[in-house]
């Protein structure tokens, strides 16, 4: 162990745990191999960490907090620090792309996207952090009050396989602006960038023990963090299970939480939206990611009158959608991984035997390597709310297209599942965009649009079980902190 671990072995790449400011591999020695989504074949791997390995990194953490200058530091430095991680990703922005999309599967200009939206995400928080301030509060006679925002301490971020740049960089953007350390634990499936970014951090001046990631499963490494006595504060994006669990076991330290726990969120089209405009959305919203993400428009809410224009328009684009590896850059890459790809398929095969409407299916690329994880998009018609195909998150390339009769049966059905993530509203009444925006239960609505390229300054969070709390903007900034409230008597 020590600070310059080599990556080259004869598999590919070693990547090794970064604690303390130093690469180091996990107590056992055991490692996870790295297999690329888009041939199935490993090229790297990472540590097999435990909760020894976790309890290192969190007394690394934990040290860093209470000795270390990064919490006291004025909020201006630790920001010119998040400047700089900033500036280091651009500089490293063709290393970093390759590096996320043969990791995770998604097209060359998806990674490359997501550097984009990294970047942007340390330049917000860079300049956000000193402007958080605190209050005055009028009292009794003889007395002063005021409240300050105090960093929790320990922040424990456990990081999804989908957008491991982008959710890292929302979680340790805000986390560190606001004086706490970190401990990141991303997912087995996709954590190359993690571990890249945390070396990053360490040469743009963050100090040792600041910034720390341990790799490996959730059932270890995962369940040990979120449990640790000494983490302050977790947040988590992913399932409403694994969410559920985390929960679960942060509560016996009684540690407060941010959970995202994903969506099946609708796009209502109105008998008056700019059809042109709003296709493309349509589409896009869904294959984005090959779609996994949890805010993908994954159902399509349509207005009888204009339902048939609609789904025809809808069936000839999907049909035209073709899968391929990540380095052929076409319309959305493959699956995650074989379970993911399993778990998509029986799904579809579960809403055809149903007899749900088949409106067409795109392809997979003749060329792409037999053992990548592919899976040909999917439309359906005509679905009825209630089926599991509209109701569950298939995290895949899977849209459910749902007619409905006016607005108030829109609503109704847009608010009808267990998910309040994110809603699309497509019409060109001003009223309507008012009125069902504000009815519609999710944490963002999008009117005649939906997504907003990172959405970086807009605050993200769910309703029902997509979760609570808020990340992104400076509501994440409150999130990552806790209130102090001090009272003088000076007579």
């Amino acid at each position: 162990m020590g600070t310059h671990i080599s990556r080259t072995v004869a598999e590919g790449l070693a990547f090794m745990n970064f604690i303390g400011g130093r690469q180091v591999d996990s107590a056992s020695g055991r490692r996870i191999d790295v297999a690329s989504p888009s041939d199935g074949r490993v090229f790297a791997s990472i540590p097999e960490s435990a909760a020894e390995d976790v309890d290192r990194a969190v007394r690394s953490a934990a040290r860093a907090f209470e000795e270390g200058p990064w919490s006291r530091m004025p909020a201006v430095e630790r920001g010119r620090c998040l400047t700089r991680l900033g500036l280091l990703i651009e500089k490293h922005g063709d290393e970093l792309a390759a590096l996320e999309s043969r990791d995770t599967g998604k097209p060359i200009r998806q990674g490359r996207a997501d550097v984009v939206a990294t970047m942007r995400y340390y330049e917000f928080y860079g300049g956000a952090g000193d402007k958080i301030h605190g209050d005055t509060i009028p009292f009794l006679p003889g007395y002063t009050a005021l409240t300050l925002r105090e960093p929790h301490g320990v922040v424990a971020g456990i990081i999804p396989w989908n957008y491991p740049m982008q959710i890292l960089a929302r979680v340790a953007g805000a986390a560190l602006a606001m004086g706490n350390t970190l401990v990141v634990k991303p997912a087995e499936d996709a954590s190359l960038t993690t571990i890249r970014i945390a070396e990053l951090a360490h040469e743009a001046g963050v100090p040792e023990g600041v910034f720390n990631v341990i790799t490996g499963y959730g059932r270890d490494a995962g369940a040990a963090l979120s449990a640790h006595p000494a983490v302050d504060y977790v947040t988590f994006t992913g399932s409403t299970l694994t969410g559920t669990a985390i929960q679960q076991a942060a509560a016996v330290n009684n540690r407060g939480v941010t959970m995202e726990l994903g969506g099946k969120s609708p796009q209502i089209v109105f008998s008056d939206a700019d059809l042109d405009a709003a296709m493309p959305v349509l589409v896009n919203a869904i294959i984005q990611n090959g779609g996994q993400t949890c805010s993908a428009g994954s159902r399509i809410l349509v207005q009888r009158e204009v339902y048939a224009t609609v789904a025809a328009g809808l069936a000839e684009r999907f049909s035209k959608l073709v899968a391929g590896p990540h380095d052929a850059d076409l319309d959305l890459g493959p699956l995650i991984n074989r379970r993911q790809q399993e778990r998509v398929a029986g799904m579809v095969a579960a809403a055809e035997e149903a007899g749900i409407e088949a409106l067409a299916r795109g392809s997979v690329a003749a060329d792409a390597p037999s053992g990548g994880y592919y899976f040909a998009p999917a439309l359906f018609g005509s679905v009825d709310p209630a089926k599991a195909i509209a109701q569950e998150e298939v995290f895949g390339p899977v849209l459910a297209v749902t007619p409905f009769d006016d607005e108030a049966d829109a609503i109704r059905i847009a608010n009808g599942t267990d998910f309040g993530l994110v809603a699309g509203v497509w019409t060109r009444d001003g009223g309507r965009q008012h009125r069902v925006a504000k009815r519609v239960r999710a944490g963002q609505v999008f009117v005649n649009g939906y997504g907003a390229g990172g959405g970086i300054e807009l605050p993200f969070g769910g309703f029902k079980k997509s979760g609570h709390g808020r990340e992104k903007g400076f509501e994440a900034l409150y999130d990552m902190s806790a209130t102090k409230t001090i009272v003088f008597n000076h007579g």
